[in-house]
């Protein structure tokens, strides 16, 4: 089932959406799940919503595969650069506007306040090794400074086509830090998302550069049909879902 909140990002003052996927059945149950929180929360589920009229399906996927899994999907501010101000946790510059990075405030906000209110409300499994966190694009930019700089909150991340550019040595300085031995990061680009095989060389370097530094914990894929879109990233899903949790349900 699909649950709609609205809650108030008090950081921003400004009310959200929230698109939380749950198991259907859940509520009956006794059991308790996993959680995956996820950007652009309009985008995942429908396509009447989805920005751009083709959302991942993640819904179909999710029943299909009987993936007892709980998402929570924040939908992006929708006014200007706003989405991009806010899922990025660094300052950068976007066709000649500079863009003020919110994403830190924003995800304080998320481990302080709404994990511990979606943990209240929803039968979770709030432990870190069951806490992921996913996206693509800018959202895939959150996920990936998500999970290295709160991975006391986050063990697994989901990182689509994150957008770093002009972000490396922000990055680097998150890239850098010592994660926690089951923490498990996928990663993957398009090869069709770049203008010139040299910006793709320079993208692929730069993210097999975080692979380098944090070996044995990073999965990265480069799709060689790839696109920047919905359609693309929807095939990504049993990729990125098995990787992260296919270890957890061996146990």
């Amino acid at each position: 089932m699909i649950i709609k909140k609205e809650v108030l990002i008090t950081p921003f003052n400004l009310n959200r959406m929230l698109h939380i996927y749950v198991p259907d059945g859940a509520f009956r149950s006794k059991k308790r799940y996993p959680v995956m929180y996820m950007f652009d929360g309009h985008n995942l589920f429908d396509d009447e919503e989805a920005t751009y009229g083709k959302s991942w399906g993640l819904k179909e996927w999710l029943d299909e595969n009987k993936m007892n899994l709980i998402i929570v999907g924040i939908e992006c501010n929708h006014e200007g650069n706003e989405r991009l101000s806010e899922f990025s946790p660094y300052d950068f510059t976007y066709r000649k506007s500079r863009i003020k990075g919110k994403g830190k405030q924003l995800m304080k906000w998320v481990c302080e306040e709404l994990k511990p209110l979606i943990d209240q409300e929803l039968p979770t499994l709030p432990d870190r090794a069951h806490t992921a966190v996913g996206g693509s694009s800018m959202g895939g930019l959150m996920a990936l400074y998500t999970v290295l700089h709160h991975n006391d909150v986050f063990a697994l991340s989901a990182a689509v086509s994150p957008h770093i550019f002009g972000m490396n040595d922000a990055l680097d300085r998150e890239v850098n830090k010592t994660l926690q031995d089951d923490t498990r990061i996928y990663i993957s680009w398009g090869a069709k998302e770049c203008r010139s095989k040299q910006s793709l060389a320079q993208y692929s370097a730069a993210l097999i550069n975080i692979a380098n530094i944090h070996p044995g914990q990073v999965y990265l894929n480069l799709k060689v049909e790839g696109e920047h879109n919905e359609a693309s990233w929807e095939k990504e899903i049993p990729c990125f879902m098995n990787y992260l949790y296919l270890h957890q349900r061996r146990h």
